[in-house]
């Protein structure tokens, strides 16, 4: 066994010592990611918030390629040399 296959195997098994320690449930298997939803307003809920982190992630998307278009890097430019002036 080389050094790095050591290492490797006593990290995973301190995080999984630490994982126990610290009452966090046990990671879950294959089976466990597979289940379906208990009912139909269970379902409906993660649908609803699977659409509301879409639309975070339209409007984080939106805010960084706005902020780095050539419009807005000149505007920013602008505001920096005017609170240059200010501070003299």
């Amino acid at each position: 066994m080389s050094g790095w296959m050591i290492v490797a195997i006593v990290a995973i098994v301190m995080s999984g010592l630490v994982r126990i320690f610290r009452g966090h449930p046990p990671l879950p298997r294959g089976d466990s990611l597979m289940t379906p939803p208990a009912d139909d307003g269970e379902k409906a809920a993660m649908r609803h918030e699977i659409e509301h982190l879409h639309e975070r992630i339209r409007v984080l998307e939106r805010i960084a390629t706005d902020a780095n278009t050539t419009q807005a890097l000149e505007t920013r430019r602008v505001a920096d040399e005017i609170e240059a002036l200010r501070d003299r």
